[in-house]
């Protein structure tokens, strides 16, 4: 009927709008107004009708912001049957015309199902004018169904009211009165220490408890305080934020610490580093080297159309070469394993971290953020780092290379070489810090993306039944233009800074050119040419540097971000140094517990206070709720 499975055969058609509950209730990280909401205008009367008949009016005294307070991701701040009853007036207030209700009441006490039938799904309930398709397990609610269907194995066995089914005195009729029996002995056994809330004939059954009381068996026993009354103003600002639950993803600001840096590089260890300068070093002394060695085989003269020693300078020309580039091995194999031990350790310390984190870390953050630390920013440590440190390296020592060559050709292009180094550093130093804070704000509008894919996937049954599409695409589509804003800027950062770098690319480029005319009578033709092909490199090489500079900084962001969780609170020791277990641990499977209490997060009322039990070797315990 929803579409969800594949028709082998026959035809359905469905007239008129559709709501949905399934079994096991879906609940978005969101609002508990806007979970029952769930995209449609607030109507007062409406509302409160529906938050009455679903028995939830006692769960917003309870929950610290009423219905403005923040429902986990799944509703991991609800019992299954608040989840439930959540879900269940999400579809009521819908005011659809089909109702498909998928085993609506397992999850809450049968007390609780029972008032939920009465006021909602029963003959006389919000719903009694709608067509309503209920799968239960539930014999209780039975009698009151217009049409039965017997289902087994996939295939329905018998059909029609209650009372026709038990006429046949088939399978189902035998079925129910072996239950009748059970329940009125189990009614029984409990006569006098509660009531017995579903007494069960063959033809009827009744109620008698407040809802208050009814909510009190399925919430536990609960203090609700008073508290001063205030304007409307300041509770809707105080519900906003004790109802709050999650925690946005935070963006820094300004320019990446220093520390992250050395974290980064403490994992690597000084062992690899060192050689890895010194690779660099060695990689352009020999490109330098070869390069001044080309410009003096050029300037020796041709005599008889040769030159001497054709043989030895090419055979030196040629070790250069080689020598460069097993330098060249040896730096990329270098960084490649000093990027392996960082990635790994920064994973093992989130890994660590996150599974040290108690529940409350998991109920106020959202997925989306857990998936982007251990995707995205895990892949920017993984590849765009090392690459970034790789070709930063290079392009450094390149650029090195082209000063001293051209300070050798011409001395006085110091004079030049000064001032276009400072208007240089103050261009890289202004792009670095803004596209180092785009790439922040784009990693925290990123987050939100993953959540809202994960939440609509989990959920996409529910969507497609209420029709609900068309709003969660808009949402998406909402998310990844946020994420735009941001990521868009940098590649137009990036084309500002080419413009600039160009531009003092040809200076130097000028400058050299012009010191080299200038001083004709005393430069060999080999070192000019040398010394202007290396200046024309500069452009690219100044672009390089940046490009790779910034992608090094935009990247450490990620392990500034993965080390956040770092800071997070954390659960016990899972094992205690001091007081080691005794080998033959656990002698007897004994549990106990001395002036124990639990609040489900800091700031919230004590759940449990003061519980001292003990659970001896081979006993078996019962928790009842509410006394009932």
């Amino acid at each position: 009927m929803l579409g969800e499975m594949e028709k082998k055969s026959g035809h359905i058609k469905i007239t008129g709008s559709v709501a949905y509950v399934p079994q096991q209730a879906w609940i978005q990280n969101a609002t508990l107004k806007d979970n029952i909401l769930f995209g449609c205008e607030k109507k007062d009367s409406l509302y409160q009708k529906v938050l009455e008949a679903c028995a939830l009016l006692p769960d917003l005294e309870i929950l610290p912001a009423r219905d403005a307070t923040e429902i986990g991701e799944k509703g991991l701040n609800l019992s299954g049957g608040q989840k439930q009853r959540v879900s269940l007036a999400r579809a009521v207030y819908r005011k659809a015309d089909i109702y498909l209700l998928d085993d609506p009441l397992s999850a809450v006490d049968a007390h609780v199902g029972q008032h939920i039938f009465e006021k909602v799904i029963g003959p006389n309930g919000i719903l009694k004018n709608k067509t309503r398709v209920l799968v239960t397990h539930g014999l209780s609610f039975l009698p009151k169904a217009d049409l039965i269907l017997v289902i087994v194995d996939g295939e329905i066995t018998e059909m029609g009211s209650y009372v026709e089914l038990l006429s046949r005195k088939n399978a189902f009729a035998e079925f129910v009165k072996a239950f009748s029996v059970s329940e009125r002995k189990e009614s029984a056994t409990h006569k006098g220490t509660r009531k017995s809330v579903s007494r069960l004939s063959m033809t009827d059954f009744s109620i008698d408890l407040s809802q208050e009381q009814l909510i009190s068996g399925d919430m536990g026993s609960a203090s609700i305080q008073t508290m001063e009354t205030i304007s409307d103003t300041e509770q809707e600002t105080d519900n906003e934020e004790v109802g709050r639950l999650t925690q946005a993803d935070k963006a820094h600001t300004g320019r990446v610490k220093l520390e992250m840096y050395v974290e980064y590089f403490r994992t690597i260890s000084l062992a690899l580093i060192i050689p890895i300068i010194f690779l660099y070093a060695f990689q352009q002394a020999a490109s330098l080297a070869y390069n001044y060695w080309l410009s003096l085989w050029a300037d020796d003269p041709v005599i008889n159309g040769t030159q001497v020693n054709t043989d030895l300078k090419l055979g030196v020309y040629g070790a250069l070469g080689f020598a460069q580039g097993i330098a060249i091995f040896g730096t990329t194999v270098a960084i490649s394993l000093g990027g392996i031990i960082a990635s790994r350790q920064l994973h093992l310390d989130l890994l660590n971290n996150v599974l040290h984190s108690p529940m409350s870390f998991f109920e106020s953050t959202p997925s989306g953020n857990l998936l982007n630390r251990f995707s995205k920013e895990i892949d920017a440590i993984d590849c765009m780092i090392p690459d970034g440190l790789k070709m930063m390296l290079g392009y450094v020592f390149k650029l090195l290379e082209v000063c001293i060559i051209v300070l050798m050709a011409t001395p006085f292009a110091g004079v030049i070489i000064l001032p276009l180094a400072l208007l240089y550093a103050f261009i890289q130093s202004f792009y670095v810090a803004t596209s180092c804070q785009l790439r922040r704000l784009e990693s925290v509008s990123r987050s939100p993306i993953y959540t809202h894919f994960n939440e609509t996937v989990q959920g996409a049954s529910v969507i497609r039944a209420f029709g609900e599409q068309p709003r969660f695409i808009l949402q998406a589509n909402c998310r990844v233009d946020l994420n735009q804003t941001s990521y868009f800027p940098r590649f137009v950062a990036t084309r500002w800074l080419a413009v600039n770098l160009e531009f003092l690319g040809n200076l130097l480029v000028l400058a050299a050119a012009i010191l080299s005319v200038m001083g004709r009578a005393t430069l060999s033709p080999g070192i000019v040419g040398l010394a202007v092909s290396h200046s024309l490199q500069v452009t690219g090489i100044l672009s390089w540097i940046v490009r790779s500079w910034t992608d090094v900084e935009n990247n450490i962001v990620s392990v500034e971000r993965v080390k956040e969780y770092a800071e997070t609170a954390k659960e016990a020791p899972w094992t205690i140094e001091d007081s080691p277990l005794p080998s033959d641990w656990p002698r007897c499977g004994s549990i106990g517990f001395q002036a124990y209490g639990l609040q489900y997060r800091k700031g919230l009322d004590w759940a449990l206070k003061e519980i001292s039990l003990s659970v001896n070797e081979r006993e078996k315990v019962n928790i009842t709720i509410g006394g009932i």
